[in-house]
């Protein structure tokens, strides 16, 4: 029997110091607690992302009006493209390689082993992994993709969820895990920009339909969040300490408010138009497509990542787990993280 699990004779509740792992994991689940709110939050945000996950490619991929929608996307970079901007998306998509990768995964882990972060450093590497192999296996194996638009051949290939999409996405979800609290900003703010091009860049490429670079920004959101929620279920997380940050609000979350309301209002507007006020065999309809399709990935990734900072807003993944009941009798009111002591002997 553990020191903790014995009954006293004096009728008290042992003082319990708040370093301690066995300490983080039961206060963890204590009611009310720090880490108790924070896992339900990420738990709520993980099944949101699941199921937009699932609206997304319901709508856009199990649907012929969501096929044609698509089509017209790729048809629309035909013919609403400049050279330059082709080659620039190419070139972008291109240094996105198993070496890249490796390299990425490897600063993750030497910025989590500097500063002595080991569970914080295999959630990082768990983000970028468990999305990376997840989008794979759905790709190639649980969500087809079937022809009900009667497209050419080249168009009939299953490319749900976009896998540059989601290493960009979940390096950068990597990185906000292993820095300080206090570098937070900085991490997202040289990283956000270059994860939601890569959204956009794979539509402008003609790799990725844009349903599947959204899919892939919900993909890794639902996996952060989850693994988030893990370390909030063993106490890992506690309260930052409220100071204003300025230049983060100024370079930082202003610019993913931009890009995301501006991405995702534009999109939308065109996706109407491009969907349902012009006629099926309108000309504009390609290029109003291919530009909605365009702005809605970019939106798309600027969202998921400010929807990340707003989960984690006051929360500092180094902190030391909230002290609950430390101190004082326990009453029946306020029991803390611990039962109180049996009225019967238990044997």
């Amino acid at each position: 029997m553990a020191p903790y699990d014995r009954l006293r004779t004096d009728g008290g509740t042992p003082r319990l110091e708040s370093a301690t792992w066995w300490y983080a994991a039961v206060a963890g689940e204590a009611p009310g607690s720090f880490s108790a709110r924070i896992r339900k939050r990420m738990r709520g945000a993980c099944l949101a992302s699941v199921l937009l996950l699932a609206i997304v490619y319901a709508g856009l991929v199990l649907t012929a009006t969501g096929q044609r929608w698509e089509n017209a996307v790729l048809a629309g970079r035909l013919a609403d493209e400049t050279l330059a901007a082709a080659h620039a998306a190419n070139r972008t998509l291109q240094h996105i390689t198993l070496s890249s990768l490796a390299a990425a995964l490897l600063t993750l882990t030497v910025i989590g082993l500097l500063r002595r972060r080991f569970l914080l450093t295999l959630a990082a590497l768990g983000t970028v992994t468990v999305s990376l192999c997840l989008a794979e296996l759905l790709k190639r194996h649980l969500l087809a993709r079937p022809d009900l638009a009667d497209a050419p051949p080249h168009l009939t290939p299953n490319s749900f969820p976009s896998g540059h999409t989601t290493i960009a996405m979940s390096v950068m979800f990597g990185l906000v895990l292993v820095v300080p609290y206090r570098r937070r900003g900085l991490a997202v703010g040289l990283c956000a920009l270059w994860a939601t091009a890569v959204g956009a860049y794979t539509v402008a490429a003609g790799w990725h339909r844009p349903s599947d670079a959204i899919g892939a920004d919900l993909l890794v959101l639902a996996v952060a969040c989850g693994l988030l929620a893990l370390l909030a279920r063993r106490g890992q997380l506690g309260p930052a300490r409220r100071r204003r940050f300025p230049l983060r609000a100024l370079f930082v979350t202003l610019p993913l408010c931009a890009a995301a309301l501006g991405g995702l209002g534009f999109g939308i507007a065109l996706l109407v138009d491009s969907m349902f006020v012009l006629a099926p065999g309108d000309p504009d309809v390609p290029r109003l497509a291919y530009r909605a399709g365009h702005a809605l990935a970019a939106g798309a990734g600027a969202a998921a990542t400010l929807l990340l900072l707003a989960l984690l807003r006051h929360v500092d993944l180094d902190a030391r787990p909230v002290p609950y009941r430390l101190t004082g009798s326990v009453t029946p009111e306020e029991p803390g993280p611990f039962p109180p002591d049996p009225d019967h002997e238990i044997s």
